[in-house]
């Protein structure tokens, strides 16, 4: 990181790795990327808020349904720092990134539960349920690490059941 954010804090937040019966991650195509960047649900804490209250709510707002339980959280939080572009310009500029606690969690409900466009304000305009294994891949640059690290630390939630 350079200079732009080196004095700011990370905005902490939570994130999730929503799994469906045959184990395929739920990623969502960001309307604001150019590109259209696929990323998992994720979101701020509000003040007062705890971690598993959050993920629950971002769920709600990001993709119009709550609808699952949580599996496993992970072992730490997790940082990922904004390109130096973006430093100033999300989060009103008091931010250098997140640094996040990730829930894998299992998706209760049906396809036909999930809202993209719940919200006043929809994050995403396409999702579909996806290769675990290619969340790296699938990641903007700057997160890309971050899918690394998320893909190996919840690699055990996924037990002997192989994707189809």
């Amino acid at each position: 990181m350079g200079a732009a954010g080196a004095g700011l804090p990370y905005r902490r937040g939570v994130g999730a790795l929503l799994f469906n019966a045959a184990n395929r991650v739920f990623v969502a195509r960001r309307i604001d990327t150019p590109g259209g960047a696929w990323q998992l649900p994720q979101g701020g804490i509000r003040k007062n808020e705890a971690p598993h209250d959050a993920v629950f709510r971002e769920l709600a707002e990001e993709i119009g349904t709550d609808r699952a339980v949580i599996l496993s959280t992970s072992s730490r939080w997790f940082r990922y720092d904004l390109p130096e572009h973006l430093v100033g310009k999300v989060w009103k500029g008091r931010y250098r990134g997140q640094e996040q606690l990730w829930f894998a969690l299992r998706f209760t409900g049906t396809d036909a539960d999930i809202d993209l466009a719940a919200h006043d304000k929809p994050e995403f305009d396409a999702w579909r349920w996806g290769d675990y294994d290619d969340l790296p891949r699938l990641a903007v640059s700057f997160k890309r690490v971050l899918y690394q690290d998320l893909v190996s630390e919840f690699r055990s939630v996924l037990g002997d059941t192989p994707a189809p």
